[in-house]
C-alpha cells in the first residue's frame, strides 16, 4: 500500500509549529482534522475505525454554489396577434416579494425591442413601457422543461397633436403646447394629468382609450379642449382649431406711426375684467375671439381703444395719441379703479 502523500504546504506549516514550540490543544486538534480531510485526487489510506471521517459535511462545487438561470424571451405587441415592437420599449423585472419599504424590488431592466434575460427559476412581475403605454404580467420561470416565450400585449396606439388658428392659419410650434388628461373626472371635478407640455407633431404613445386634450395658444386665454380617441395599433393625428389671433399693440401719434416706447398696457374684456398686462413699445399677445378694450399708459396719461379679435386674423392694434383719446382713457381708468 502506498503511503499517504501530505500536501507540501501542510508539512511546512506543521514543521514551523514544531520549531516554534509545543502545540496548543486547539492547534493539535486542527492538525488531527487534516488526517481525515479528503485531499482531492491524491491516493488516500482507507479510514480505520479510529479515523472515521466527519459526517454531515458536503462541500459544494462552484457549479452547485451558483444558482442556475434560464433564458427567458420577452416580446411586446401593440395589439393581439400583431408584430413585436422592435424599439422604444423599456423592460423592468420585479421581485414579487415587497422589500422593507413596501415596494417590489427592481431586479433587472432592458431597453430597445424584444429582450432575452437570464433569470433564476421562480416568480417575477414583468413590466413593459412604450412611452406612456404599459402592461404588466406575473410570470413563472420553471426549473426544468421548456421556458415559454412571454408576450405582453400593450393594447396601445399613438397620437400626434397640432393646431391652427381660424380655418387654416398655421400657428408657430413654439407658441403651442398641449396637455393630455384622463377622460374621467374625479370627485372634485379635476382630471388626472397624464402628460404635460406636449409639443406639436410629437408622437405620444398611449394605451387605447379616450383622452381629454387641452391646447394652449399663447399664454393668455386662447385655450381649446377636446376629447380624442386612441385606437390600438394606430397613429391618430388630431388638429385642433383655435378661435383666436395674434395681436401687436402700439401707441402711436397717428395711423401707421412709430410705436412709442415705455408704454404700459392692460387688456380688458368688454365687462372690464383684466386678461393681460405688459410693458413695451409693441408687445405681442394672443387673444381668444371676442371684444376687448386696450388701455395704454404713457407719461402719466391714459389712452384707450375698443377692438375686436377675429379668429385667424393676426393684426396690429393701434391706440392713437390724441387729446380725445387721452380724455377717454382717463375716464376708463377711473372706471377700472
Amino acid at each position: 500500500m502506498l503511503p499517504c502523500r501530505r500536501p507540501i504546504g501542510l508539512a511546512l506549516a506543521l514543521l514551523a509549529g514544531l520549531l516554534a514550540g509545543p502545540m496548543t490543544a486547539e492547534a493539535q486538534e486542527g492538525a488531527d482534522a487534516f488526517k481525515t480531510f479528503p485531499l482531492g485526487t491524491e491516493q488516500q489510506q482507507p479510514a480505520s475505525p479510529a479515523q472515521t471521517p466527519a459526517s454531515g459535511f458536503n462541500p459544494l462545487t462552484i457549479e452547485e454554489a451558483v444558482p442556475k438561470t434560464r433564458d427567458v424571451r420577452l416580446e411586446a405587441l401593440l395589439v393581439e396577434k400583431g408584430k413585436p415592437v422592435e424599439q422604444g420599449l423599456t423592460w423592468r423585472i420585479f421581485s414579487p416579494i415587497p422589500g422593507a419599504d413596501g415596494k417590489l424590488p427592481l431586479l433587472a431592466t432592458a431597453e430597445g425591442g424584444s429582450a432575452a434575460l437570464n433569470l433564476v427559476p421562480g416568480e417575477y412581475f414583468v413590466n413593459v413601457a412604450f412611452g406612456r403605454a404599459a402592461a404588466t404580467r406575473k410570470i413563472r420561470v420553471p426549473e426544468t422543461g421548456a421556458v415559454e416565450r412571454q408576450q405582453l400585449v400593450l393594447d396601445a396606439g399613438g397620437v400626434k397633436l397640432n393646431a391652427v388658428s381660424g380655418a387654416d392659419v398655421r400657428i408657430p410650434p413654439d407658441e403651442l403646447s398641449f396637455a393630455i388628461y384622463s377622460s374621467e373626472e374625479k370627485e372634485d371635478g379635476e382630471r388626472t394629468l397624464i402628460m404635460a407640455d406636449v409639443k406639436p407633431n410629437a408622437v405620444v404613445r398611449l394605451n387605447a382609450g379616450t383622452y381629454h386634450v387641452v391646447s394652449n395658444y399663447g399664454d393668455v386665454n386662447a385655450t381649446i379642449r377636446a376629447d380624442i380617441q386612441i385606437e390600438a395599433g394606430k397613429l391618430t393625428e388630431a388638429t385642433i382649431q383655435h378661435r383666436a389671433a395674434k395681436l401687436t399693440l402700439k401707441l402711436v401719434a397717428g395711423p401707421g406711426g412709430e410705436a412709442i416706447a415705455d408704454t404700459a398696457w392692460s387688456i380688458l374684456t368688454s365687462s372690464g375684467d383684466t386678461v393681460s398686462e405688459s410693458v413695451g413699445a409693441f408687445p405681442t399677445i394672443v387673444l381668444a375671439e371676442g371684444t376687448y378694450i386696450a388701455v395704454a399708459r404713457n407719461k402719466d396719461k391714459i389712452y384707450q381703444r375698443d377692438f375686436t379679435v377675429r379668429a385667424g386674423v393676426n393684426t396690429d392694434v393701434e391706440v392713437l395719441l390724441s387729446q380725445h383719446q387721452a380724455e377717454q382713457g382717463a375716464r376708463a381708468a377711473a372706471v377700472a379703479d
